[in-house]
């Protein structure tokens, strides 16, 4: 079946976007890796010996980075409803971490233990009708949220894609209901048409 113009287009700027090959050359499973190596860099959001959590983690981009930072004594527990290979120091569980299923696998795997930072990169399957998406990506967050705000430490922090649209002033004025400072970040490597941005929330206020 013949790619239609979009999508023949989007194949085109992935394949010539400057981040996929580095991406590449850099030895990282996705682009989005650059997106948190800068908002680390600017933020200081995950330190050695950390604990972190990273909910769609697949295909593993921003595990691998923050695998690399916390080291060995630190931990990571990632979560996707896709595969992820596997990883050296990160713990993977597949499924929908929005089930309870999931959900209790995702505390045991803690086991008691509270984090310093929650990360997610989730992002809805796409219908293609804008507020249906934009709906689904806002509950995805306030998701993510809640998970933040039930195994963060007092003082930890959290980073989640987020779309602009509706729902998304609330969601940060939630945000800091529960951290002392909220950020919004663009990063570079962030494609400048894509409605996306990341929150920053630092110190948990427990």
């Amino acid at each position: 079946m013949a790619r239609s113009k979009t999508s023949k287009k989007w194949m085109e700027e992935h394949v010539n976007d400057p981040y996929v090959q580095k991406a590449k050359a850099d030895g990282y499973r996705s682009r989005a890796s650059y997106k948190l190596i800068e908002i680390n860099e600017k933020d200081k959001l995950i330190r050695s010996g950390d604990t972190v959590m990273d909910l769609g983690s697949a295909p593993g981009g921003w595990s691998q980075i923050v695998a690399r930072i916390v080291g060995e004594r630190g931990r990571v527990i990632a979560s996707d409803i896709l595969h992820m290979d596997s990883i050296v120091g990160v713990t993977f569980i597949q499924g929908d971490f929005t089930s309870d299923e999931v959900y209790e696998q995702l505390l045991q795997s803690l086991d008691s233990q509270q984090v310093d930072t929650v990360i997610s990169d989730m992002a809805p399957n796409l219908s293609g009708v804008n507020t249906t998406d934009q709906y689904a990506s806002i509950h995805l967050v306030e998701l993510a949220l809640d998970m933040a705000r039930n195994v963060l430490k007092p003082g930890g922090n959290f980073c989640a894609k987020v779309f602009q649209g509706v729902g998304y002033e609330e969601y940060v004025k939630d945000m800091r209901s529960s951290f002392a400072k909220v950020l919004v970040r663009k990063p570079a490597a962030s494609r400048p048409r894509s409605r996306e941005v990341y929150v920053v929330g630092k110190g948990f206020k427990g």
